[in-house]
């Protein structure tokens, strides 16, 4: 297709990409007569503020994933995808709250480290293994095939060469500066990101009212598709079918099911993630950070399902299609390829903002690869290599090997993308192969942080044993167990009670000696996170209300 790019376009794009390198470069160099060390590159010298750090979680999360993917589910599902952006707004003040306190007064580099003092060294190495995995064939992978779907569509450009580019893109920067530069760049790829999604919301609302404006064309899309504005799926249709989304959000259990289970690990026990709040300068300041991330989560639909039902509106609308000339013809999403919904908003924008939208898109990819590579690199370079390698390598040796791991696992990356060609609504199955994984994770982190009785050999077996127990759950032929949510919230109680069982076997009841003493004290946060936290949990409470 043609990608209707003109001069203004290609300049805002360019202009991005220049700022992006630009400051990403310049937070990379070192300090006069202060070489770079472990510190500075994996934790950014533990000294981002509160508002890098909120923006920070944002663009980290917010990828191709959620640009591409969600807005596939809005047009596939629609608004019922939004209960990823709304209870994770939850999650991110119960992790504000109860597990930064413990994971910042242990002084922890990698989530996996926090496994070693709570537990051991085998079951740090167990879990460093997952989560190196895990990011390199699942999302790293998954965020280079769906950014290099995103440019083929918008741009003409084969896939292959679009991937090479987004990969060299986050190396340029991410590799050599470390976590400093991706956070820094962070905060500008949240501006570009916000304002390119609204401006495509926008155009999509804009063109379903016929040039009436955004409230016109969001009531046009209510009428149009009432259906997709439901936040709870019913299980049947109302001509007796049975609903196939209700496989991917189960209703009901959304709210008190294995959705908890995917939000809790993610945002809580996640090291791409996570590594945020451990560079913060203070408690205080990662919780004022975690307050903000939940606020912009609350708004995160806004510029991502919402232009997905807009779509599917307007693809289904003839009146609305013979408006949109020749070009409206080109790649049009269905049901069967949701996630060509986003791409081919954007081929409508004016001139100028497409490049905003583009660039936009641009930075959600750029700023997770390059969390997603920090992160695997901090994990293989501080808890496998440092550990069996050379555990006493210098601060410049640690740094080079961070880069070297990244490198590799960004080649890895690339040469996996293409394979996952043909996936419909790539954000599920992103969530349904990460609940494999959750499960095992959540339940030793959970009870390693709050059951002062669970031991090392238990986490270990349930550790071990969350695999099999995930994948028999998925293809055991039981009716009731047929949605993944089931299969990862049942895989995680039944881990739990693993571990529960063969730590009362062997401590007979006692403590462990290397359990956590927790306090009210520790607990105790400040009155502007109370309140920010009272208000998010309304505005998420009357949300749900709304749009039940």
């Amino acid at each position: 297709m043609t990608n209707g790019f003109e001069f203004w376009d290609y300049a805002v794009f360019i202009a991005y990409a220049i700022l992006i390198l630009g400051v990403g470069l310049w937070m990379s160099r070192d300090k006069a007569g202060h070489e770079k060390n472990a510190e500075d590159y994996f934790l950014a010298s533990k000294s981002l503020p509160w508002w890098a750090i909120g923006t920070s979680l944002i663009a980290a999360n917010i990828s191709a994933e959620q640009f591409i993917g969600m807005s596939g589910s809005g047009f596939a599902l629609g608004l019922a995808i939004a209960s990823y952006e709304w209870m994770a707004a939850i999650t991110l003040i119960i992790v504000g709250k109860y597990f930064l306190p413990i994971f910042i007064e242990k002084g922890l580099y990698t989530i996996p480290e926090f496994v070693e003092k709570r537990f051991s060294t085998n079951l740090k190495t167990i879990l460093a293994v997952f989560w190196i995995a895990l990011y390199v064939f699942v999302n790293l992978a998954s965020v280079l095939y769906l950014g290099g779907l995103a440019i083929e569509t918008i741009m003409g450009i084969d896939m292959i060469y679009a991937i090479i580019g987004l990969a060299l893109f986050a190396a340029a920067y991410s590799l050599y500066g470390g976590l400093s530069a991706v956070a820094w760049t962070d905060v500008i790829q949240v501006v570009f990101l916000v304002l390119g999604g609204l401006a495509t919301t926008y155009l999509a609302l804009n063109t379903v009212s016929g040039g009436e404006g955004v409230i016109a064309g969001f009531s046009k899309v209510l009428d149009a598709a009432p259906d997709k504005f439901h936040m709870i799926l019913d299980e049947f249709n109302s001509d007796g079918t049975t609903n196939a989304n209700y496989l991917n959000l189960p209703g009901i259990w959304v709210l008190v099911g294995g959705l908890w289970v995917a939000n809790i690990y993610y945002w809580g026990f996640n090291q791409y993630i996570i590594q945020r709040t451990l560079a913060a300068k203070s408690l205080k300041e990662s919780q004022k950070g975690i307050l903000l991330a939940a606020c912009l989560k609350i708004v995160i639909p806004l510029i991502v399902v919402i232009p997905g039902i807009a779509a599917y509106v307007m693809v289904n609308d003839p009146s609305i299609m013979a408006g949109l000339g020749e070009a409206g013809q080109l790649s049009i999403p269905s049901t069967g390829q949701a996630d060509k919904a986003y791409p081919w908003l954007l081929q409508f924008l004016p001139t100028g903002l497409k490049g905003v939208a583009f660039a936009a898109l641009a930075a959600a990819i750029v700023s997770s690869l390059a969390s997603m590579l920090n992160s695997t690199s901090t994990i293989f370079t501080m808890d496998i290599y440092k550990q069996y390698i050379d555990k006493n390598a210098n601060d410049k040796k640690t740094v080079n090997v961070g880069r070297i791991s990244a490198a590799v696992a960004l080649l890895i990356a690339v040469i996996m993308a293409p394979l996952l060609g043909g996936i419909d609504q790539a954000f599920q199955f992103i969530q349904e192969w990460t609940g494999v994984v959750s499960p095992g994770i959540l339940a030793v982190f959970i009870l390693g942080l709050f059951w002062k009785k669970t031991t090392n050999n238990a986490a270990i077996w349930g550790a071990l044993l969350s695999i099999p127990i995930a994948l028999l759950l998925k293809y055991i032929p039981i009716d009731a167990l047929e949605p993944w949510m089931h299969q990862m919230g049942l895989a995680a109680v039944l881990t739990m009670l693993v571990i529960v069982v063969l730590s009362l076997i062997q401590n007979k009841g006692k403590d462990d000696e290397k359990g956590i003493t927790l306090s009210n004290e520790l607990f105790k946060t400040s009155p502007l996170f109370n309140i920010g936290s009272f208000v998010v949990c309304i505005i998420t409470a009357a949300l749900y209300c709304l749009f039940w």
